[in-house]
């Protein structure tokens, strides 16, 4: 029979192997997956991203199923988001290219928020996450603008990579107003997020 000395140890022992796993589990037991409707009109600057970039857009995941949520995956969502948020300069798109709604990679060290998404759906798939886990996902702030940002689907719910933070959120704990993403089986298509509102940001209709 263990003591209930020992039997505490224990469970300070699991706790902090918890948290050095990974730091996901507190914030995990919260997520969860985004509820979405049909499809809807794709961002102007995504549609222009795809006749730039067609074989980026017509992919189509073979495996639906959301990626398994571990320590090692969590670090490596951290450590991503951590290294593109620093090595991208924001910049706007009227002040790189001379127009807005320009989504592109930021290959020469500046960009605006669909820049470090692209980068950062780049890195991970690069590091064997699929695509139908990477979404890019437009959202609106809480002073009204149009935001976009890298919705990862996991099995502990769908989490938030973002160039206004370091910290990787639970979509629901980020305070932003989720209106579309990329669609899980189709890179070319979108569809909306139940409980938004109208897109700020130019679409395709």
């Amino acid at each position: 029979m263990i003591s209930s000395r020992v039997a505490r140890k224990l469970r300070r022992c699991v706790v902090a192997g918890l948290a050095i796993s990974g730091g996901w589990a507190t914030s995990a037991l919260a997520a969860s997956p985004m509820v979405t409707g049909g499809p809807t009109s794709q961002p102007i600057g995504h549609y222009d991203f795809c006749k730039a970039n067609p074989g980026e857009c017509s992919i189509r995941p073979a495996d639906l199923y959301p990626a398994a949520m571990t320590g090692s995956f969590w670090r490596k969502l951290v450590g991503v988001n951590d290294r593109v948020n620093a090595a991208v300069k924001p910049e706007s798109d009227y002040d790189i290219y001379g127009k807005d709604e320009v989504w592109a990679y930021p290959d020469k060290g500046v960009g605006d928020c669909e820049d470090y998404v692209l980068e950062k759906r780049r890195e991970l798939n690069r590091l064997g996450v699929s695509f139908a886990d990477l979404l890019i996902t437009v959202v609106r702030k809480a002073d009204g603008e149009g935001h976009a940002v890298l919705t990862v689907r996991t099995t502990k719910g769908d989490y938030v990579l973002d160039n206004l933070t370091t910290k990787v959120l639970s979509w629901d704990q980020t305070g932003y107003r989720f209106l579309k993403r990329q669609a899980v089986d189709n890179t070319g298509r979108w569809v909306s997020i139940r409980g938004g509102q109208q897109v700020l940001v130019g679409s395709v209709q």
